[in-house]
């Protein structure tokens, strides 16, 4: 009788879970598109974005990255060509911090998932620590030169 119990569980879960994926997947595909056509059109636009000032830099570079979605292992490859471009290190630290941990295309399904209040919080949150860290990367840096 045990037994019947969990499957029956199981069988639950299972279908509660397929239903919260099906009604998710129509927000997730509109996301990964509007995702991939503002890398399209923002793509050799962001060292035209950056005009080296100390200060302006880290929150530009944070408000692309925000605006942009990555992930990860794709930033070293990013991080990388902004650099050859010219772009400064302060900019570019700031972007890709925000670029991966920042997600304003992803606020939809996040604030649907986790709540509105939290997705936000963590949003701003995390924005101002990409400058901040950004900040703190290049000036750590500079005292090994």
């Amino acid at each position: 009788m045990e037994m019947v119990s969990r499957k029956t569980i199981l069988k639950k879960s299972l279908l509660k879970t397929l239903q919260s994926f099906k009604m998710s997947l129509p927000i997730m595909i509109g996301i990964l598109l509007l995702i991939n056509l503002i890398n399209i059109v923002a793509k050799g636009h962001y060292s035209k974005l950056f005009t080296g000032n100390l200060v302006l830099d880290p929150l530009i570079g944070a408000l692309a990255g925000s605006l942009s979605f990555g992930i990860p292992i794709t930033s070293y490859i990013v991080g990388g060509e902004l650099l050859r471009e010219g772009v400064s290190l302060l900019a570019i630290a700031a972007f890709i911090m925000s670029w991966t941990t920042v997600g304003l295309t992803m606020l939809p399904l996040e604030a649907k998932f986790l709540g509105r209040r939290f997705a936000v919080i963590r949003n701003i949150l995390n924005f101002f620590f990409a400058i901040i860290i950004s900040v703190l990367v290049v000036l750590t840096l500079s005292f090994f030169k």
